[in-house]
Formats: C-alpha cells, structure tokens, sequence
C-alpha cells in the first residue's frame, strides 16, 4: 500500500453485504470501500450483482445481510430518501432525466427534490435561491452551463447523461454511484465523460460500474471484478488485469 492510497479514509464502506432472492444469492458476502480522490469501478459480466449491489449502497433495495457505513455512521437500515439527503447520489442505466424541461430545471429539480423548503409558502418553487445557486453550480461543473435554457430531450446522448450526473450533482453529493453512465456513447462523449469524473474524484468518492473495458481502465484508480455475485478481485488497476482469475472469468484471455 503506498503512503498516499494509507492516507485516504473510507466515506463508503460496505462489510458482507448480501442480497437473496428466495433461494438466488445475487450479492453475497461482498466487502467495497469508497474513498474521496478515487474511482472505484466495478466489473463484471451480465448477472454479477453490480446493479443490485448499486441498488443496496443507495438505499433502493435492502440488504439481506451485512453492513453499510457512510461517513462512519451505519446507514444499513437508512431508506434511500435519507442516504440521499445524507450524500449519497446515484445515477442510472436508463435516462431519468425530464425531457421537456430545460436543462437548468432539470438539475433545480434535483436540488428543490433533495432540499425541500416545504416553510417557504412565499416563495416560487422556480426562484428558490438555494436550488438555483446548487443548478448552476452541478452545470458549471459539468460543462453544461451554456447549455442551461435547452430544452433536455433534444441534447445528444452523451450530453443526457452529462445531465444526469449534474442532476446528481445538484443535491450535493459526497458519494457518487454512476451505474453505465458511458452506455452508448461514442468516443468523442466517452473522453468528455472521463475528464469529467477524473475532475469529480478530487471531491467526490466515486463508483463507477461499466462494461467499456478500454475506458474502465483509463479511469479506474481501483477495480473490484464480480461474478456470480462475488468479489474475485479488487485492487489497483494493472494488479487486476494481470489476475489470473479475472482472465479467465471476466476478461476472457490468460497472459
């Protein structure tokens, strides 16, 4: 371990989480950690559990077994409404996104969503100072604030999911949980969206499950490998490419 990756602290921490479906054991006995200046991706095949592990640190589904601890408080039991507003932000395989709306309503939804001022009976829903100062800012960050009064159902595909993450952004997230957010890009919008979460990891503990191989290990610091709902492999990188395991049951060749 170098001095640098000693010094980081986990905000995420997942200990032996487990989801059962009857007798289907979709996520079993799985540890993660999720620390500020990295992206964690996590790999593997269709039916590993990444999405239904996603879904438990999030709060969408409960856990069968195990632990969940952010920011060193145990959330397990937390619904996902609370995680959220707590600093757990995720995106999703399919667009969420509210197509007829502008690009910044979008994202001042997202921020009104997870910081409710339900007092403020005076005041606009639309001219909310705190929503619209979070909109802005979740635009800036993503490269979307020229493009804040387009209409969001006629932006390209990668900008829909440049969207989403500054949705996500909006409510102020710690912890960001990205699940295929480069799914049908094209090489040009994959490096945007690559620049874009090596930017976020500086302040931001990020998850990142994909299938493009090429762009994971661009932008991975550390990759956990899963099949068949279990860990084969979680390290740096270059350790996990070289893993024999991980060629024989994921990236289908043996060096």
């Amino acid at each position: 371990m170098t001095a640098d990756r000693a010094s980081l602290v986990p905000l995420l921490r997942a200990v032996g989480l487990t989801r059962r479906f009857g007798g289907l054991t979709a996520v079993d006995a799985v540890d993660v950690d999720l620390e500020v200046g990295e992206v964690h991706a996590v790999i593997g095949t269709n039916g590993a559990g990444k999405s239904t592990l996603i879904n438990m640190l999030s709060g969408e589904m409960p856990a069968s077994a195990g632990q969940i601890q952010f920011a060193g408080r145990d959330i397990t039991h937390w619904p996902q409404a609370q995680r959220a507003r707590a600093g757990v932000g995720r995106s999703y395989q399919r667009t969420t996104i509210f197509p007829s709306f502008s690009v910044l309503e979008n994202c001042r939804l997202a921020a009104q969503a997870a910081h409710p001022r339900a007092w403020a009976l005076w005041e606009a829903a639309d001219r909310c100072p705190q929503s619209l100062r979070a909109a802005h800012e979740a635009l800036e960050a993503t490269g979307l604030e020229d493009d804040a009064h387009r209409i969001a159902g006629s932006m390209s595909h990668g900008g829909k999911r440049q969207l989403e993450i500054a949705m996500c952004l909006a409510t102020r997230p710690r912890v960001l949980l990205l699940d295929e957010p480069l799914a049908g890009m094209g090489a040009e919008e994959t490096d945007r969206m690559l620049a874009l979460l090596d930017q976020l990891k500086v302040e931001h503990a990020v998850m990142l499950v994909e299938h493009d191989m090429d762009a994971v290990f661009r932008v991975a610091d550390r990759i956990t490998v899963m099949v068949n709902g279990q860990v084969i492999a979680s390290d740096l990188p270059e350790q996990v490419r070289s893993n024999r395991d991980v060629q024989i049951a994921y990236l289908g060749t043996e060096q």
